[in-house]
């Protein structure tokens, strides 16, 4: 973004003090790490008020920041823009810019999958497009705008992430980018205990074609009964299906696990062999949303197999680290809910990367009253693999450690509430060059901990 100041008040009829000459290439939230440019956005919280900040956003580059009318003291010869809220101010400005922008825009939502399909979507065409993406889990309310704000005039493909905890939030980032093409990644059990059901949670996430700019597309999970429901409600929306069942639009018709990655044919709208470099079926299945995008624009079958090949995702999905006793572990331990770690366990069940197989499985949270009952039910698919050890993290896999107990399985079985260095030892002490070892769990819970402590060793 390159405004003037006194354009992006005149976008929020907002008034202010020293604007005259000030040009703003960029936006913060946080002053230290302010650049040059940059207008800085003060929030002000019951912990923390970031009014009292905005001298330091001066000092580190900032030449403009809002200030709340009801904030005292404004300081004098700085360029402020007086606003009731800085948070629908900074929403306001973010709108308003999108409107500037001429990009196409894919916005992408779901239960699980969110950011690797990003990843995914904006690795295959990067190499054709000039293309930006959000980074990390700026996602949200704030984070979407600022990732819209970070824009360049010149972007030609904004791949962009929408998260939410409820009704309407979706909505509202929806209409906030107005993408061309939606995708939704699957219907999971995250933020059951704010959405009621699986249903709840397929109406928050298809929120996401409120948004959609008339002529868009919305790509979907074709194998989610919930999603299926919903689209046959909406005739006035062209929506193209993946997923395993013959009947989408394209389909996977078989997947194979080799040192460079997953290999898979498709078969549909496009046919022929891809690969990508990580593991598991869902990620699989993420790089189906990959390729209909891609062929949506026009890249040819060749230049998405070879753009596939190369493509990178976020840390801790799927992602394959060797320790220093050769051990190969899957780290996916970016977050986990029923879906994926059931996709993931299914992965180290099905893979002949090594032949001793390990799980490390962490808590899953935000799951709501039925969470017991989902922790429980893990060991149905476990108790069908052939593993040499489950190692249980977190207090709420101590129900899976009971319900493992109780059905008196062979395999070796730890279990620690609080403290990583009982799976750390049995690690170090089991594995070598022949294992391999899931880490699952969801992200308050630290997995990545394991791994550091064995590779701190």
């Amino acid at each position: 973004m390159k405004r003037k100041l006194t354009e992006l008040a005149g976008w929020i009829q907002a008034a202010g003090q020293q604007m005259d000459g000030v040009m703003v290439t960029g936006v913060s939230i946080d002053s230290r790490t302010v650049k040059e440019g940059d207008l800085f956005i003060p929030f002000r919280g019951e912990q923390v008020n970031g009014h009292h900040y905005v001298q330091r956003a001066f000092e580190q580059g900032a030449v403009a920041s809002l200030w709340m009318k009801d904030e005292p003291n404004p300081p004098a010869g700085l360029a402020l823009i007086f606003v009731e809220s800085p948070e629908i101010a900074l929403q306001e400005i973010a709108r308003a810019y999108r409107d500037t922008l001429h990009c196409k825009v894919i916005g992408i939502t779901g239960s699980n999958g969110k950011t690797s399909t990003k990843d995914l979507v904006a690795s295959v065409l990067a190499p054709y497009f000039n293309v930006r993406k959000t980074e990390g889990n700026f996602n949200n309310e704030l984070g979407l705008p600022l990732t819209i704000l970070s824009l360049d005039a010149d972007t030609e493909i904004a791949v962009l992430e929408m998260g939410m905890s409820g009704f309407g939030e979706i909505s509202f980032l929806s209409k906030l980018a107005k993408p061309h093409f939606a995708i939704i990644t699957n219907i999971g059990e995250a933020h059951m205990q704010d959405l009621g059901s699986r249903a709840g949670i397929a109406k928050a996430k298809f929120e996401i074609i409120d948004g959609l700019q008339q002529g868009g597309k919305l790509f979907y999970d074709g194998d989610e009964p919930l999603l299926r429901e919903l689209v046959g409600k909406q005739a006035d929306i062209e929506a193209i299906s993946y997923g395993y069942d013959a009947g989408t639009a394209l389909s996977l018709r078989k997947i194979e696990s080799g040192d460079d990655g997953s290999r898979f044919m498709v078969g549909g709208l496009l046919d022929g062999q891809f690969t990508i470099p990580v593991y598991g079926a869902h990620q699989v299945k993420n790089a189906l949303a990959a390729i209909l995008l891609a062929n949506e624009v026009s890249v040819e079958a060749t230049a998405i197999r070879t753009a596939l090949l190369a493509a990178s995702l976020t840390d801790m999905r799927m992602q394959p680290v060797v320790v220093g006793n050769g051990a190969l572990f899957i780290n996916d331990a970016y977050n986990a809910a029923p879906t994926s770690m059931r996709a993931a366990l299914a992965f180290i069940q099905e893979t002949g990367l090594r032949k001793d197989k390990w799980v490390v499985l962490a808590d899953m949270l935000e799951l709501g009253e039925e969470e017991r009952v989902y922790h429980e039910q893990l060991a149905n698919e476990i108790v069908a693999m052939d593993l040499q050890g489950i190692l249980l993290f977190g207090p709420r896999m101590k129900w899976l450690r009971d319900e493992l107990t109780n059905r008196t399985i062979k395999t070796k079985l730890v279990w620690s509430e609080k403290d990583y260095a009982p799976i750390i030892d049995t690690l170090r002490e089991y594995t070598g060059r022949d294992s391999i070892i899931l880490l699952k769990g969801s992200r308050g819970m630290a997995l990545e901990n394991v791994l550091e402590g064995l590779n701190g060793e």
